[in-house]
């Protein structure tokens, strides 16, 4: 067998063995399963964990490949980050101070900045040192914990940039040990020589078409399709347009909804089949109502919230409305956050989570949104096995010491091979 953790403290499994669920909402994602005192957990050569981790289970060391003492320590499931945007070039550092002095998000797209500003210098960037980038980003989120990460392109626009983007996210699916769920992005923003209509005619004529052909010969492996979905933007036609599209090549819909404005998204989405929203901070009680009874999953951002001011998205309703509830870094140039530690103890402060919901938030329901809420985001029978160790005799301390998740991760383990430890690192 591969790998073998022994002696744990606790070791949070979120589920039980015979829980067969791939997402946990409203009181469910308080009441996680946290077994305590010498636990032992095993992965097979495939990758998987073939029995519940449990006291009673004892094994030979030397059936095994690596073996792990965790006396003292917490094994917890592999985070998962639901929504990042990992390849750009340059910064916006000068933002962030037009911010501090007042201006939005919207005043600083509209003249110039923002997403724009990074596609400019994107498209300038050569393949090979957005690659390297890329690789150092997803290396630091790999150490900070987050074994499966959603990967999207929308620094390009146009075709033949996003699919050098799509290359590179391509090249890293293959070469790093963190597994990526690929999200074509390509309306993210409305290129400056279109307007918003001509950009989802091209999107939904030429670019979607084009990513078919690349799929079925299998040259990417595209999983998502994304549309900022906003006023000034993309309206609610245009990404239904594009998402339909999209979902029409076998594409799963994930996209941006109700941040800036109340525009209705989710409720669209929700019609469409979509399977998570991001965003939220503008969802209104009929959009709630609508992603409740199509199970859309509502991944929520509070790094933006954060760093933009906002108003943070109405948390407790969605979870009291059985919303599934996942969290996301939403790493990028304008939130610039590595680690899920950090966004789950800003989920507890600003959107008024509780520890356990934070947790299910960033394993198991952040794993739904990907379509890997039966293999992913637990430790149980079967499922892949992801885990992050900690150096705590309590899991909570990895939310509760702010940023202190350098110190508190000593391993870090994917599909039960050792990717990250402290010891070989520091």
């Amino acid at each position: 067998m591969k790998l073998l953790i022994h002696s744990c403290d606790q070791v949070v499994t979120v589920i039980r063995d015979d829980d067969n669920r791939s997402v946990l909402t409203g009181p469910f994602m308080r009441n996680i399963q946290v077994l305590e005192q010498d636990i032992a957990i095993a992965v097979d050569e495939d990758g998987t964990v073939p029995s519940t981790a449990d006291a009673r289970v004892r094994w030979n060391d030397s059936e095994f490949e690596d073996v792990i003492d965790a006396k003292g320590k917490c094994v917890l499931p592999g985070f998962v980050d639901a929504h990042t945007h990992p390849v750009w070039a340059g910064d916006r550092v000068h933002e962030f101070a037009m911010k501090l002095a007042g201006a939005t998000y919207l005043e600083i797209h509209e003249a110039g900045g923002g997403i724009h500003f990074t596609v400019d210098k994107t498209v300038k960037t050569s393949q090979e040192d957005l690659y390297q980038s890329l690789k150092d980003r997803l290396t630091k989120m790999l150490n900070a914990g987050t074994t499966t990460v959603e990967c999207k392109t929308g620094y390009g626009l146009e075709m033949d940039a996003e699919l050098k983007l799509l290359e590179v996210l391509q090249r890293a699916k293959r070469e790093l040990p963190i597994e990526i769920s690929i999200t074509f992005c390509g309306a993210h923003a409305v290129p400056r020589n279109k307007t918003a209509e001509e950009a989802t005619k091209d999107i939904v004529k030429q670019q979607i078409p084009r990513l078919r052909n690349l799929m079925v010969k299998q040259m990417i492996n595209i999983e998502n399709i994304d549309v900022f979905c906003e006023k000034g933007i993309f309206d609610t036609e245009q990404s239904k347009r594009i998402l339909e599209a999209g979902r029409d090549i076998g594409l799963r819909i994930n996209f941006h909804g109700d941040e800036l404005n109340p525009i209705e998204e989710t409720r669209m989405g929700a019609e469409i089949g979509a399977t998570a929203i991001s965003h939220l901070e503008e969802v209104s009680e009929q959009g709630i109502e609508d992603m409740a009874a199509a199970a859309v999953v509502a991944v929520l951002l509070p790094t933006t919230a954060y760093i933009m001011k906002l108003n943070p998205p109405p948390t407790r309703q969605l979870i009291e409305q059985a919303v599934p509830v996942a969290l996301g870094s939403d790493f990028n140039p304008n939130a610039y956050c590595f680690d899920m530690a950090t966004v789950m103890n800003l989920a507890c402060i600003i959107l008024g989570m509780s520890m356990q919901e934070a947790l299910v938030a960033a394993t198991l329901n952040a794993a739904a949104s990907l379509g890997r809420g039966k293999t992913h985001g637990a430790i149980q029978k079967g499922r892949i096995g992801d885990f992050v160790i900690i150096n705590t005799n309590r899991w909570e301390h990895i939310i509760y010491q702010m940023s202190s998740h350098h110190h508190l991760i000593d391993y870090v383990v994917k599909k039960g091979k050792v990717v990250y430890r402290k010891d070989e690192n520091h």
